[in-house]
């Protein structure tokens, strides 16, 4: 199956088995005065499943109800969930759609190459898919070594896949998550307060007098419990401070917005802790007990004034010290949001470094409206072999490389899969599980030329997502609602375990990761990492090493463990060691000098557009997430496509009208595959344009989402690495105007 260069290959209807099914409802529950000859299904005979929701990664818990014939009909939450409180969001209730979306992958696929040379996909037994996989994992471990097979994943899922990759011998394994989206914000507040802050975030939202949000979109991304605990702050009268080029729904609910060049947020950050420090309105008592190095970064930002932040921010200095003094006038119930999604301009870890020493002067760590102490819930590990020791690892292709990194780094497996990679560590094949790289990881033609380096490839997915059309091997894997998962670990007030348990069999011949795993593992040897029969084996067994059951789970779904909210630790006058190499809160961080960066923020001039082109500003919409949604039949009735927000002053420069369809070409000659159509707003700078993520899907198998709109990830090709993590700072890219798509797109410069 090594060929020189993989096609993409479009999946036909007879491998898709469109048609079979044509005639299934695409809707789940459709409510009775929406269509006529619609019959609610009888809540009394009703059936209800324990799952928490795999639309997004806050993951609620919830409960699935499926009708009279066994076929899921609606989502709702789970009461007991501090998660979601028994309110699920769009997304949440609308993921009925990944149930009954019939673009569904319906069968497993291999990639042929008939007698002309033309490659094609054509369906094929699991049976044989396995043994083709077990043969060339096999194959690949005899020539190169196991460590030469790299996974990439998402998802829940995932950790079965991570398993398998694990048995066979390599630790060659990243997510999009991590370096693309969380990663600088983790390592910065690892070294800053020793504990990073996984997800859910541990914030005291509803409990606060002052919220900060720079470039974080509450109400548009739609973390769940996020947003309904701003919802009640904001019944309190909470005092919002938003910092956004865009003004953003959360904008419109705060006493200050502040439309900042994009760019600049370190820049305002140093200025805050000038003003927080100078003017002598940080919380003393508390930096002087918990923080160490506070008279070094008073002397760091002596010049970094607000006088000086305003002309590279272009926010007004009166601004910057008003809105400095509302957060000190809140301290310690205030909270400097650290945001998700991080990874802009490439020195980020040292941005997310400044929020979180602008959290350590206001003492919000450990203190209640501000950050409570984070607290993961834990499940012992089922038994299983000790895992062969990998000769090599991630960390080994560019060694000293991003020595902040704290999990694999999807750049440096892409680096290592690469024609001009010239080192000793290659990656020769990839397993892809749950992530649409197409979509997720910026750079998209080295991506594929990565990708198309590699002798084998497979791709387990729910959708025909565009990478799917690269592999040699294809798996449909069955929705989160057809399986059984791990249960859902989480921190919270009170750290909690949630449920997950199929409501429905697998429809058409797709099967859920566990049991995927376990298949390939025993064709290598591997059996015994896997050694249950059903996966709810594990589950039970871990349950009953906490004091509860897969029995008892199935009718709670959500189970609360030790600690209470009125019970958390609460910094007050406690002795406590942080886990940093001082022991304190680290404004001046020694892990950062140590690994030869700076031990607090510098602010760096970017890049800057030139005449005629716009920064391009991507976001969320509540309606979908990441591109994993923007085919689902119900969201898609929500939010079928995506537009460009361009400031009347642009509009009018170039005689554009509310609604015209144009491309898009970025500053390196890109150009967008489809056009958007524009809204004149003045909610934008003028000198950037906004579009949601996720839509401009380029594979006609998805029916709803092809063509709709344009893939911002298309136009994101300039990428700055952060050097002490390695996540792509992807906010560097600028955009112009076509309106009329050229017969080939400008060469790079």
């Amino acid at each position: 199956m090594k060929t020189n260069r993989r096609e993409f290959i479009k999946i036909s209807s007879m491998g898709m088995g469109a048609l079979a099914l044509a005639t299934t409802p695409v809707l789940g529950w459709v409510p009775g005065f929406l269509k006529d000859d619609y019959t609610n299904p009888d809540d009394s005979k009703a059936k209800r499943y324990a799952n928490y929701c795999e639309v997004c990664f806050w993951n609620c818990a919830g409960w699935v109800y499926t009708d009279e014939k066994d076929k899921i009909w609606k989502i709702i939450g789970n009461e007991d969930d501090p998660h979601s409180n028994g309110r699920f969001c769009p997304r949440g209730t609308g993921g009925v759609g990944m149930y009954n979306d019939n673009d569904r992958l319906k069968t497993p696929l291999k990639r042929v190459t008939d007698e002309s040379g033309k490659q094609t996909f054509v369906k094929i037994s699991w049976e044989e898919a396995f043994d083709t996989i077990a043969e060339k994992m096999t194959e690949i471990k005899d020539n190169y070594g196991s460590e030469s097979f790299a996974l990439f994943k998402h998802g829940s899922s995932g950790k079965h896949f991570a398993q398998l990759l694990k048995a066979y011998g390599s630790k060659n394994i990243a997510a999009p998550a991590y370096a693309q989206c969380k990663g600088p914000r983790e390592e910065a507040f690892k070294v800053t307060f020793g504990h990073p802050l996984h997800s859910p975030e541990p914030l005291d939202i509803r409990d606060t007098k002052c919220l900060v949000l720079i470039g974080s979109h509450l109400g548009e991304n739609m973390h769940n419990g996020q947003v309904q605990e701003m919802s009640e702050a904001i019944g309190k009268g909470v005092n919002i401070i938003t910092v956004d080029p865009r003004f953003s729904t959360v904008a419109s609910k705060s006493k200050f917005w502040l439309p900042i060049k994009p760019a600049t947020d370190l820049a305002l950050l140093l200025a805050w802790i000038h003003v927080i420090i100078n003017e002598e309105i940080y919380d003393q008592k508390y930096v002087e007990k918990y923080t160490f190095g506070l008279e070094s970064l008073k002397k760091h930002v002596e010049n970094y004034t607000p006088e000086w932040a305003a002309g590279i921010t272009t926010l007004s200095a009166q601004d910057i010290r008003d809105t400095a003094k509302e957060m000190a006038n809140a301290s310690p119930a205030v909270i400097v949001h650290p945001g998700r999604h991080v990874t802009w301009y490439g020195d980020d870890t040292q941005r997310l470094r400044a929020v979180a020493i602008l959290n350590a002067l206001l003492g919000s760590w450990g203190r209640r409206g501000g950050f409570f102490m984070p607290e993961k819930a834990k499940l012992p590990k089922y038994p299983e072999p000790k895992a062969p020791k990998p000769k090599w690892s991630w960390r080994d292709i560019s060694p000293g490389k991003y020595p902040l990194a704290g999990t694999g780094v999807t750049n440096l497996l892409i680096d290592a899969s690469h024609p001009d990679y010239e080192g000793d560590h290659k990656i020769k094949a990839w397993f892809i599980a749950g992530t649409n790289l197409i979509a997720s990881i910026p750079d998209i033609k080295r991506t594929l030329d990565a990708l198309n380096n590699q002798e084998f490839v497979v791709v387990v997915d729910t959708m025909p997502a565009e990478i799917t059309g690269y592999a040699d091997i294809v798996l449909p894997e069955c929705t989160y609602l057809e399986r059984y998962d791990s249960p859902r670990l989480a921190q919270h007030r009170e750290p909690n375990i949630a449920l997950r348990v199929p409501a429905a069999e697998p429809r058409f011949d797709s099967k859920p990761g566990w049991w995927i795993c376990k298949e390939i593992a025993t064709r290598i040897g591997k059996g015994d990492f896997f050694d249950y029969k059903d996966f709810s084996e594990v589950i039970d067994w871990q349950l009953k090493q906490v004091g509860t059951s897969l029995e008892e789970m199935k009718k709670i779904g959500v189970k609360k463990l030790n600690r209470k909210y009125d019970d958390l630790y609460f910094l007050e006058d406690e002795e406590i060691e942080f886990h940093t190499n001082t022991g304190k809160i680290e404004l001046y961080s020694t892990t950062m000098e140590a690994n030869g960066f700076d031990p607090m923020p510098k602010y760096t001039a970017h890049q800057e557009s030139s005449e005629g082109f716009y920064r391009l500003i991507y976001g969320r919409t509540p309606a979908h997430t990441f591109s994993r949604t923007t085919n689902n039949p119900n969201l898609t009735a929500l939010k079928a496509e995506n537009d460009l927000w361009v400031n009347p002053k642009v509009a009018s420069e170039w005689g554009f009208k509310n609604g015209q369809k144009l491309w898009l070409q970025n500053h390196q000659g890109k150009v967008s595959e489809f056009p958007i159509k524009i809204r004149i707003t003045e909610r934008i700078r003028w000198d950037s344009v906004f579009t949601a993520h996720g839509f401009g899907r380029t594979d006609k198998r998805l029916t709803r989402g092809y063509g709709r709109g344009i893939s911002d990830s298309e136009m994101v090709s300039d990428v700055k690495i952060d050097k002490e993590t390695g996540s792509t700072g992807m906010r560097n890219n600028f955009v112009t105007f076509l309106t009329e798509k050229p017969n080939t797109a400008k060469k790079e410069s």
